[in-house]
This record gives C-alpha cells, structure tokens and sequence, in this order.
C-alpha cells in the first residue's frame, strides 16, 4: 500500500475549523482540539436556539394581541375563542401587526368575534 500524506488536506481542515471559531476566547480559538469542540457545542445551541426563536416571536405576538384585546375591552382568551368559534382564520402575527398598524382593521376583527 502507498503512503498517504495528508498535509494539505489537514492543514486545510485544521484552518477552516479555527476560521469558524474566530473571536471564541482563550484556547477555543488557537487550539485545534478545543476548536472542536466549541464548534460542536456552537451548532447544537444554534440549532436549538432557532426553534427557541419560533416560540419567542409566537409569545410577543400574543402579548401584542391581548393589550389590543384588552385595550378594546375584551380578553386575550375570549377574543381567539370567539375566531375560533366563527371560524376565522388569522394567524397570529397578523393580528399583531394589525394591533400596531391598522388598529381600525383590528377593531372590526374584535367586533366580528364577539
């Protein structure tokens, strides 16, 4: 069997994974071996984080939508039962964008679920 060098492949690994750890502090950042390991712990919060971001968006819509509810007096809750039960199908975000921007617009969405 022939020898296998292995230098440029390595060195281009090695390079690529201290690239993705630029600005990490102490040895994380210069040592191969604590590289990566921060690059595995960096991805698997990244990921995790991400969905975190979805439920993050939901709960300050939500909170957009009841002080608009609350505003018009009405409750978070009866107001997305009183959708539900008409069968009107707004997502969430809508309707929070329709608290800031067209609160008009929101005023007969509350009038038509109550």
């Amino acid at each position: 069997m022939t020898r296998v060098k292995k230098a440029v492949n390595a060195l281009k690994r090695r390079r690529s994974r201290l690239f993705r750890t630029k600005g990490f502090r102490h040895g994380r950042s210069t040592k191969e071996r604590q590289a990566k390991e921060a690059i595995l712990h960096a991805g698997a919060s990244a990921f995790a984080h991400r969905r975190d971001k979805k439920g993050d968006f939901r709960e300050m819509w939500n909170v957009k939508i009841s002080y608009g509810a609350k505003s018009l007096g009405t409750s978070y809750s009866r107001l997305m039962g009183g959708l539900k039960k008409k069968g009107i199908l707004i997502d969430r975000k809508i309707l929070a964008g329709f608290v800031e921007n067209n609160p008009e617009i929101f005023k007969k969405i509350v009038a038509l679920a109550n």
